[in-house]
């Protein structure tokens, strides 16, 4: 385990310091941080699992172990909480056989194993090559479609019980706008669980998951299910690797923004531990992970980056997930109650799409970026897929290939012909 040295006296952070990744404040401290974080990532790190039929204790689990495991991977050097990637609802939804998650998983241990490569690979000869196919035009276009080609599934929980669902898309949005802090970061959670308490009061839980909860023991340990690979199935994971490496690229130069150090020569080890994280989550029966965006808020309020503090919130994880009472209350939550929260779930994680165009300024007086997106966004939303023998190619896919490799290509024309942009 890695070890860190005391910042200071340990007690305090002094103004216009901060506890780089390899301190630690006194122990006592940092557990109190690590609780932190634990809470910042809860909400979202549940939800994935809740949303798509997995175990949110095997989840919680691995996420725990997951991010236990990048602290050792990256030398003590990278602090980042690994929690459920959203960026694998649409491939899960779409690859689960019935109930059956099995197939899923398969496609979750290729996910991570292809992560793991690329992070080799990076580790050898750099970013560059990632930057140069993946610019923020076709990053954003294809973040924006994960999240928008799940409209219809928020649509057929709504109307499943569309009481439940408005009662849990209004709290969603009220507490959203009306709170400030932590409470406002946990909209969607908070949401859920006036959602949830409407749906009891309106009689609409599931008589079978009300006997599940109460059978439940209060300690024990997860469920876990073995994968199986499908050729089919693994191709409709192929966009994710490409949000991945974006989200945990972002993630290591916000660290790096926050610091002072040069974190870019971490990238290979950053990219091969999350892949590590969701093989080893995809074998045992949790979802897939990635490096947390909602832990840098935690971070920069506290100016502490001790990975310390993570390697606790990882131990907390693991602690909770030993609850199999906590996974059936979570594994409980009515379809309407799940409606309302993916309508404004899946519409965010699409703005964060363009949020990605907006940061970076991408030009769409540019005609091939104004075609590559437009193009995109269609293929991604209508979800336009074909089928090719036992091989199925959805929207999400289409889309991705469009736009990634339809980019270098009309990229190449325009600039020998000095038709890219248009007045």
């Amino acid at each position: 385990m890695a070890t860190w040295t005391l910042h200071g006296d340990g007690k305090s952070v002094q103004p216009g310091e901060v506890v780089a990744p390899g301190e630690r404040l006194s122990w006592p401290r940092t557990i109190g941080i690590g609780v932190q974080h634990i809470a910042a990532m809860f909400g979202a790190t549940f939800l994935v699992p809740i949303i798509t039929g997995f175990s949110p204790s095997t989840t919680l689990l691995f996420s725990g172990i997951g991010t236990i495991l990048f602290v050792l991977i990256t030398k003590n050097r990278v602090p980042s909480y690994l929690g459920s990637s959203f960026a694998f609802l649409g491939p899960i939804a779409a690859a689960k056989s019935g109930d059956s998650i099995a197939n899923a998983l398969g496609g979750i241990v290729a996910t991570g194993v292809a992560l793991m490569v690329i992070g080799l690979i990076v580790g050898k000869v750099g970013i560059g090559w990632i930057e140069k196919i993946m610019p923020p035009v076709v990053t954003g276009a294809i973040v924006m479609i994960i999240g928008l080609n799940l409209a219809p599934v928020a649509k057929s929980e709504m109307a499943a019980q569309p009481v439940e669902g408005v009662i849990t898309l209004t709290a969603i949005l009220l507490i959203a706008v009306a709170s400030r802090g932590f409470l406002a970061r946990m909209a969607i959670v908070a949401g859920l669980v006036v959602g949830y308490v409407a749906a009891a009061l309106l009689g609409s839980l599931d008589p079978k998951a009300t006997a599940a909860i109460k059978s439940a023991d209060w300690f024990g340990t997860p469920t876990f299910t073995a994968p199986s690979f499908s050729t089919s199935a693994i191709i409709l994971f192929l966009p994710v690797v490409l949000v991945l490496i974006a989200e945990n690229v972002g993630h290591v130069k916000a660290v790096s923004n926050m610091t002072g150090e040069d974190l870019d020569p971490m990238i290979g080890r950053t990219l091969f531990a999350d892949g590590a994280a969701t093989t080893l989550a995809g074998i045992g029966g949790g979802s897939g992970t990635t490096t947390y965006a909602e832990n840098i808020g935690v971070m920069a309020a506290s100016r502490i980056y001790s990975t310390a503090a993570y390697v606790v919130a990882g131990i907390g994880a693991i602690v909770l997930a030993m609850s199999p009472k906590l996974g059936a209350v979570l594994s409980s939550v009515p379809a309407g109650v799940l409606g309302g929260a993916g309508t404004a779930l899946f519409g965010m994680i699409g703005v964060l799409g363009a949020k990605i165009w907006i940061e970076n300024k991408v030009d769409f007086s540019n005609v091939v970026n104004l075609m590559i997106v437009a193009v995109t966004l269609v293929i991604g939303i209508a979800d336009m897929s074909f089928t090719r023998g036992k091989f199925t190619f959805t929207g999400i896919v289409n889309a991705t290939v469009v736009a990634v490799v339809g980019y270098q290509i009309l990229s190449a024309v325009a600039k020998t012909r000095g038709t890219a942009t248009k007045e």
